[in-house]
Formats: structure tokens, C-alpha cells, sequence
């Protein structure tokens, strides 16, 4: 690891927390505002930390198959390897609302945003309860017209772990009935969890196919796990390719 690289990464993580809380204190006078004056301040902390990236560390990003976004509402399940798609996914649809666990909510003032934004909390523990709570909800939102944003492993991977799908998006596409949007992507490969330092090059997200909805709820889970593992496999792998190509020092794999 150079020390330029470990500098340049100390300076983003420095840079992002306060950048983040300046955001939360900025923001407070929309907590008093109509809902989707929320999104201002947030898009403005995405961007703020997508720009953040690119000038600290040359962190940048490419996003392929946004005409794949389909018109109204619909279901989303994106990889998780790292923080980056929390704040890459948050602006790339209109009025998105996110399944997270319960526990945020709690986080003092980010929580406060989390509830402004009325995100669809989980609950750990009691499965079905919380399941058939979390389809409740979803349900409400879809009728608004809101595309609703899961990650179907529930937690950060790295690339190339073997991969855990959770039952839950299985059981949201057959009680909403709506297309399923599968995302794939490669930041892990740049900014891997749990990691301090963050690698220059090209993060890469690919907007899948839509799955239309009707399938039983088994066959969509192998639909969807392949889709996704696939794409991302070709996107890690040409992230990697990126990174040995420039003599920069791969992530471990997982």
C-alpha cells in the first residue's frame, strides 16, 4: 500500500464525516417542511460525497443502463459491497424509499431523516411478522407511486463471497406484484467494507432487465441471484482488470 493512497483515503473519510454532519445540522429546517423537500439536502450529500470521491481519492463512477428504469412504480434489488451505492442509489430515482433495519431509526438526527423520508423499517426477529409488515408497507408505498430499494443479502459483501439472498425479496415481488429492477456493480473491488483505504479508478453499476412480475417466488430468487452474480462477477472482474492495469494494489477477495 503507498502512502500517497493511505493518505489520500485518511483525507476522504475525514472529509466525508464531517461533510455528513455538516448535512444533518444544515438540513434540520427541512425536517419541518412537506416530505419531499427531504430530498434536497440528501441529493445534495450524495453529490457532495460522489464529488468527494472523485477529487480526494479519483474514485469515480459509471452508471450503464438507466434507460432500463421503468416508468412508475416497481421493486429494486441491488448488490451491497460498500457504502458508496447507499448514496449513489438515494438520487438515481425519484422519491425512492429504502428497506432498512429498525435499528437506524434510532441513530440520533440521521434517524430523524430516515422517518422524514418514511423509509420501510424490518424488524430482526420474528420472521413472518415482520415480513408480512414490511409487504404492508411496501404495498402503501408502491400506490404512491414510489419504487422501493432493497439489497437481497441484507449486508455489505465483498466481491467474489459466496452469495446470500434472503428470502425477503422473494416474498416483496410476489406480495407487491410489480417489476423487479436488478442492479449489479463493483465498488467493493474500489472501496471495499470495513477497508480504510479506497482505490482510484472506475466504480461501475449496470441496471439490469427488468423481471416482469408473475413468477413463483422460487423461480424469481434463481432468476434474480444469477442475473445479479453474474453481472457483477463481469463487473468485478473488469474492475480488478482496472486496477492491475494502472499497478494499483487489487482489494483482498473475499
Amino acid at each position: 500500500m503507498s502512502p500517497a493512497l493511505l493518505l489520500r483515503s485518511l483525507a476522504f473519510h475525514c472529509c466525508f464525516y464531517l461533510n455528513t454532519i455538516l448535512h444533518m445540522f444544515a438540513a434540520m429546517p427541512f425536517l419541518l417542511l412537506p416530505r419531499l423537500w427531504i430530498w434536497i439536502p440528501v441529493r445534495s450529500w450524495c453529490a457532495s460525497n460522489l464529488w468527494l470521491l472523485a477529487a480526494i481519492c479519483g474514485t469515480r463512477f459509471e452508471i450503464r443502463g438507466r434507460e432500463r428504469v421503468p416508468p412508475g412504480a416497481f421493486l429494486v434489488a441491488a448488490k451491497h459491497q460498500s457504502t458508496w451505492e447507499v448514496f449513489t442509489l438515494l438520487p438515481l430515482f425519484a422519491d425512492p424509499v429504502f428497506v432498512f433495519k429498525h435499528e437506524l431509526v434510532w441513530v440520533p438526527i440521521f434517524g430523524w431523516y430516515i422517518a422524514k423520508a418514511e423509509m420501510v423499517p424490518v424488524r430482526r426477529g420474528g420472521r413472518a411478522t415482520a415480513l408480512a409488515a414490511v409487504a404492508e408497507r411496501a404495498k402503501l408505498e408502491i400506490a404512491r407511486g414510489r419504487p422501493v430499494v432493497m439489497f437481497p443479502e441484507g449486508t455489505r459483501r465483498m466481491p467474489g463471497a459466496e452469495p446470500a439472498y434472503k428470502y425477503g425479496i422473494a416474498h416483496l415481488y410476489g406480495a407487491l406484484g410489480v417489476r423487479c429492477v436488478p442492479i449489479a456493480l463493483n465498488s467493493g473491488v474500489f472501496w471495499p467494507r470495513r477497508a480504510l483505504v479506497i482505490r482510484p479508478g472506475t466504480v461501475k453499476m449496470e441496471i439490469l432487465e427488468p423481471i416482469e412480475p408473475g413468477l413463483s417466488e422460487s423461480a424469481f430468487m434463481a432468476r434474480l441471484q444469477h442475473e445479479i452474480e453474474s453481472a457483477t462477477a463481469r463487473l468485478v472482474a473488469e474492475g480488478q482488470a482496472e486496477l492491475e492495469s494502472n499497478g494499483v494494489p487489487v482489494a483482498d477477495r473475499a
